[in-house]
């Protein structure tokens, strides 16, 4: 991935789902530093004590960081609060050149153990939400500079080692995956580069404090700034050029792309440096 103009997101607009907390607002935060446009698109609007965050903080921290925001209280399960969003952001920053799809539901059960009202939130809020951003964005991409697409989900490898411990989880993360290689082939006639992010190993974030392993796994984390850093690599890079074959339709791993844009020291984003790494369930 080469770096042939200016990677900066100054004045750009992203629409980021499930920004309130994580890698979300890592991301938002990481756009923020360049003077970026961001729509803060999330279900918290109120202090949860379970979880950290809220789209109000985020706001907060996203102009602290430098950038300009707007808190979008919306449940992507709902097609008219999404187009509300997209309307607000369109109103408030004059369009949208870039869409994250960061918003999942996680349950890693087996069949059996698997909740129908669980299997029901994954799919509506990690595939179905992820297409119905998309859809509703892409009008909107069309007119962008750099239009861009990210999904937060893995790689596409059908065996069945990556299904067979949470097939109902797979299944709604490879959903999101299954639009990164549809729409990639849709949207390139546009110039819209659609791609997927996923980490190399375990990201510290609230779902592994509170459903992965708790501080355990936490010391075995890297810390969200490196799925953001990459984002914004793949952000930064051109949707349109002679290259695009290969700015679209990929599944990019973290510490690949910053690797293609020579970052060496990876120490800076672990949590515990030292302690061994535990890797992503998908990789």
């Amino acid at each position: 991935m080469t770096q042939s103009h200016s990677p900066s997101l100054a004045g750009k607009t992203l629409f980021i789902t499930g920004a309130s907390r994580g890698i979300g607002l890592a991301i938002a935060l990481r756009a923020a530093r360049d003077g970026a446009n961001i729509a803060v698109v999330a279900k918290t609007d109120a202090p949860d004590p379970r979880l950290p965050g809220t789209i109000h903080s985020a706001v907060e921290e996203i102009q602290h960081a430098g950038g300009k925001a707007i808190a979008i209280k919306t449940d992507i399960r709902h097609e008219e609060q999404v187009q509300a969003a997209v309307d607000l952001t369109v109103q408030t920053f004059g369009g949208i050149d870039i869409l994250v799809n960061n918003a999942s539901a996680i349950s890693l059960t087996p069949t059996e153990k698997t909740d129908m009202k669980r299997y029901d939130l994954m799919h509506s809020i990690n595939t179905r939400g992820t297409f119905l951003c998309s859809k509703l964005c892409v009008q909107h991409l069309r007119k962008a500079e750099n239009p861009h697409i990210l999904n937060l989900s893995p790689p596409l490898n059908m065996e069945e080692r990556w299904f067979k411990h949470h097939v109902a989880y797979t299944m709604a993360k490879f959903g999101m995956s299954m639009c990164v290689l549809g729409m990639a082939g849709e949207f390139r006639k546009d110039g819209i580069a659609v791609n997927a992010l996923w980490p190399r190993t375990v990201i510290a974030t609230a779902a592994v404090q509170n459903l992965l392993g708790g501080d355990e796994s936490i010391k075995a984390s890297r810390t969200p700034a490196i799925v953001a850093d990459a984002a914004h690599v793949i952000l930064t890079s051109p949707s349109r050029s002679a290259g695009s074959a290969i700015s679209t339709g990929n599944f990019f791993i973290d510490d690949d792309v910053l690797r293609s844009v020579g970052v060496t020291d990876f120490d800076v984003y672990a949590t515990s440096p030292g302690t061994p790494l535990m890797p992503d369930f998908f990789i």
